[in-house]
């Protein structure tokens, strides 16, 4: 008997297909991705370390032939692959039908080094039919795919090594660039620019209660005075100013009078124009889309939803997830309308199948768009009882976009009706009102598509209005004058930021939820609800890329780009040329083996790095002051700062930066610094200081002396503020740690302090914490002997004494309350078994039920905590606040966060690169990043 292997990347897809094979079949994955190009030196193997390319991992002088390392915790897996395939007598490569899936295939190729016939196995959807029909039709592996990846990913390696160095000698280190992500933080810049130079303008207008004779009412709008129309927020450009002169501004002096004046006024019914109007459904979904709409209707993440998109689709519940393709099949069709027919009759179903046209250039990720598998398809409520509450959202999602996008026009009628009155003044005026009523629902009985935009969910709501007929008379009840201001553009969401970018042209629909994920962990952007916050990090790289390297963030250049990565897997273009040219220049191609080039990545770089005014580029100007002194928002090593002539403080974190206008600037340098003496140590007859520090405030005893002695500090209690510390207080806490008494039974002595995780008493190397700092000057020694002897406690659970600080309803996946409270590295949620802080931009009293759900789900993808992650970032740098003060913290500090990474950490976040992770395709290069022991094979 025949005995084949079939290899997948994921294990959960492993197991489903495994379910639908028999007893000749071994199915088995790769675990994501086998190898990769370098991510360091330490990857580079000792024969090829002088090697001048091996550490960039291509050699550009030499057709840019990449240099793969094998991962090292792939390597045992490595070896049971090509166990199982020396009792094989076949090998079906069954990973995914895309550029990614197909460079998987080709690596897992080139490293098995199979001796028996190989076949590439391909399918966009995991059901039993279609896994039989692929196992029946395999075909080679298309190298014209593996190419296209290739160069994709050899061309983000050039992007990420050349330019991200010089983002950390410029401005900071450990930042990245990359082909799609600093676009990506371009636009999110470019609208908070336009939010900073936004001018608010105001103008009125009137609403007005009219009445019917037979006492019926509606309402309705002010839209002219005196013949002009009344001005309205789309008639004022960002600077607040009128963009037409044939519009009446009304101000609230205005409005009120004339509102005065119609009270009681006799109207009358100007016309009535009845139009008949149709809507007809959308497109089923393809990646970008359901991203976009899942982040609507579900105020999920893209990396939310593309982590429950893969689970569903690996477990055969939908076709495949990353496609930019809208697509359906001749089986999906059948299915959908004999489905629509069933639920909601004959008259739902079109005459002929629907057709859509596809809005994406060079579409090929896949042959078909997102929708349920099968011939027959399960209902909503049958998977919600089958999957996650994550995957039965995005099912029913995905399933009544599919069968809406198969269903009949909407059709109904609208209705305009405008009515003239005479205000007491003399002057004309007509309100307007305008209703809908729905004749016929059709796909609406499925699905209404949601919209960035609440207010236009009402659009596909009806609106009766009474029966009215031209020339009827009408009475004014009830008037009310309105202001208004108008608004800046909205922030994006990463909803609408993926729209924004699929009409640039930029990126792909696979990397959209990756690039995402990028520009939030790297610092560029930070999230508040659901809006998009760019850092003044962002505002940092996006100038120095805007002025020294505009093409490589240029829209209409990485669209470019993008199409002719395309072309080059549509065997239009040839990718040695094409790179030779991006990394060396145009007239790259015309000299041996690419030399001589114009105005290449390479000669950009070598070039404007010593033309780049680093203070110039961390600059970002806000104003004047009232003297004419400029005020300027800088990015320096510990954090984002305001400086004015000498004057100088730190950007509060939660600060957005279109909220730092010149004013709240001011204010922020005025205020108390913190930096004062609050009197004389009576004991010493030093000076006692608060001082502002980079970890906190704190106070100190003295001044450094000549010989280096470092003053006593001690930071301040959470209850504490510094302008209004007292020397008291300063002193109990330049006191600390304090003696509470000796142990009885052995004569130990019990200490009460304050410690990096909070107040706690201590007896020799045993320690327990305090619920509140003030009881470090209140514990008694038997209070502390009592508590020292309850069993040790960790993380979380200490939190739990104090109570949490706000509820926030029930998890949908573990159905268990989810709490908000205050732990050793700040404010989290948790639902007692996932816990996940809250991040920059998050605050105790904004946080909503759908953010905390959100934390916890990314949370849950990260898979479980590991020591080396605890003590990372900034909340690692706030516990050593709470322990020492800004003057004592030197560099140790960073040196253990460094230290912090083993291992087994780093490997199993190597491993999950594509199958596991649900957002991996083709993830850019940003940066280098530290790798160990891998085994190397050039490209042959």
């Amino acid at each position: 008997m025949t005995k084949s292997l079939v290899i997948v990347e994921s294990p959960a897809k492993a197991r489903t297909i495994a379910g639908f094979l028999g007893d000749g079949y071994v199915v088995e994955s790769s675990i994501g991705h086998i190898r990769d190009l370098p991510k360091s030196a330490d990857d580079v193997p000792p024969a090829l370390k002088k090697v001048p390319w091996a550490k960039l991992g291509v050699d550009v002088e030499n057709d840019f032939k990449p240099l793969y390392v094998v991962d090292a915790d792939k390597k045992q897996h490595i070896q049971r692959l090509k166990q199982l395939l020396k009792d094989a007598d076949e090998l079906y490569l069954a990973t995914d039908e895309d550029r990614e899936g197909e460079s998987i295939a080709w690596h897992l190729y080139e490293v098995l080094q199979p001796k028996v016939p190989v076949r590439r196995m391909v399918f966009h959807e995991i059901t039993r039919k279609a896994i039989q029909q692929a196992l029946s039709s395999p075909r080679e592996i298309d190298r014209r795919l593996v190419e296209a990846q290739e160069a994709r990913r050899i061309l983000d390696r050039l992007f990420g090594y050349e330019v991200s160095p010089v983002l950390w000698k410029k401005i900071l280190p450990k930042l990245s660039a990359g082909r799609v992500q600093s676009v990506a933080t371009r636009v999110l810049v470019e609208r908070e620019r336009e939010r900073m130079r936004f001018v608010t303008a105001k103008y009125w207008d009137l609403d007005a209660l009219i009445g019917k004779k037979d006492g019926s009412t509606f309402d309705a709008g002010l839209v002219s005075v005196g013949g002009a129309r009344v001005a309205s927020g789309k008639d004022f450009n960002e600077n607040g100013k009128l963009t037409k002169s044939d519009v009446v501004l009304l101000d609230e002096a205005q409005a009120k009078t004339l509102a005065d004046g119609l009270r009681g006024q006799p109207m009358t019914v100007r016309s009535v124009e009845r139009k008949p109007y149709k809507r007809s459904p959308s497109a089923p979904f393809m990646t970008s889309t359901l991203q976009q709409e899942a982040g609507r209707k579900l105020r999920f993440s893209t990396s939310r939803t593309m982590k429950a998109a893969q689970r569903l689709y690996e477990n055969g519940y939908i076709t495949y997830m990353r496609t930019d393709s809208t697509t359906l099949s001749e089986a999906a069709l059948t299915a959908a309308r004999r489905l629509i027919e069933e639920m909601y009759g004959r008259e739902y179903v079109p005459s002929a199948p629907r057709t859509y046209a596809n809005k994406v250039k060079n579409a090929q990720e896949a042959h078909e768009a997102i929708r349920p598998a099968g011939d027959t398809w399960k209902t909503p409520e049958d998977v919600s009882r089958e999957v996650g509450p994550d995957e039965a959202k995005v099912y029913e999602l995905v399933w009544k976009r599919t069968v809406a996008s198969q269903m009949q026009d909407v059709r109904g009628e609208s209705i305009v009706v405008k009515i003239a009155g005479k205000a007491r003044d003399g002057r004309d005026v007509e309100f307007s009102v305008s209703g809908n009523t729905i004749q016929f629902a059709g796909f609406y009985r499925a699905y209404v598509e949601g919209s960035d935009d609440p207010e236009a969910e009402l659009e596909s709501r009806e609106k009766h209005l009474p029966e009215l007929v031209e020339g009827e008379s009408l009475v004014a009840r009830e008037l009310k004058a309105n202001g208004h201001e108008t608004q800046p553009p909205a922030r994006y969401t990463e909803a609408s930021l993926v729209r924004r970018l699929e009409e640039l042209g930029v990126g792909r629909p696979s990397t959209y939820a990756s690039t995402l994920s990028t520009i939030q962990d790297r610092g560029y952007v930070f999230k508040k609800g659901t809006a998009l916050y760019p850092s003044w990090t962002a505002f940092a790289v996006v100038s120095l890329l805007e002025k020294h390297f505009p093409e490589l963030v240029d829209y209409a250049f990485t669209a470019r780009m993008e199409d002719d990565l395309d072309e080059i897997a549509n065997g239009a273009q040839n990718a040695v040329p094409w790179l030779r040219r991006f990394y060396f220049g145009e007239a790259a191609n015309e000299g041996p083996n690419g030399a001589g080039g114009d105005n290449g990545l390479k000669t950009m770089v070598s070039e404007n790095l010593g033309e780049i005014d680093a203070r110039a580029v961390n600059s970002i100007p806000i104003g004047v002051d009232p003297n004419g002194v400029e005020i300027v928002a800088r990015v320096g090593r510990y954090g984002p700062y305001l400086q004015r002539g000498e004057d100088t403080v730190s950007i509060p974190e939660e600060l957005a930066p279109d909220e730092l206008t010149v004013e709240k600037s001011l204010a922020l340098l005025t205020a108390p610094s913190g930096d004062r003496e609050v009197g004389k140590d009576p004991e010493t007859g030093l000076s006692v200081f608060v001082k502002a520090g980079r970890f906190g405030t704190y106070v100190q005893l003295g001044e450094a002396t000549k010989d280096g002695e470092k003053p006593k500090t001690a930071s301040l209690f959470s209850s504490m503020k510094a302008d209004t510390l007292t020397l008291e207080q300063a002193l109990k806490l330049l006191s600390l740690p304090r003696t509470v008494g000796n142990d009885p039974a052995d004569g130990v002595a019990i200490t009460a302090q304050n410690g990096r995780y909070g107040p706690y008493v201590q007896k020799g190397t045993e320690s327990r914490s305090l619920e509140s700092e003030d009881q470090i000057f209140t514990v008694t020694t038997e209070q502390a002997l009592a508590l020292l002897a309850q069993p040790k406690t960790r993380g979380p659970r200490r939190a739990a004494a104090t109570g949490p600080l706000k509820e926030l309803g029930v998890d949908p996946v573990s159905q268990k309350p989810i709490v908000l409270r205050e732990g050793r590295f700040g404010p989290y949620v948790s639902d007692g078994d996932t816990v996940a802080s809250l991040r920059k931009g998050d605050t105790i009293d904004g946080i909503t039920p759908e953010r905390a759900q959100e934390l916890l789900a990314e949370r849950r993808e990260r898979g479980p905590s590991t020591k080396s992650k605890r003590g990372r970032g900034g909340a690692k740098a706030k516990a050593a606040a709470s322990e020492k003060p800004a003057a004592e913290k030197k560099a140790p500090a960073k040196k253990a966060a460094k230290k912090a990474s083993t291992k087994k950490a780093a490997a199993k976040k190597a491993s999950a690169k594509k199958g596991d992770d649900g957002d991996g395709a083709e993830a850019e290069e940003s940066r280098p990043a530290k790798k160990r022991s891998p085994d190397v094979t050039a490209e042959p």
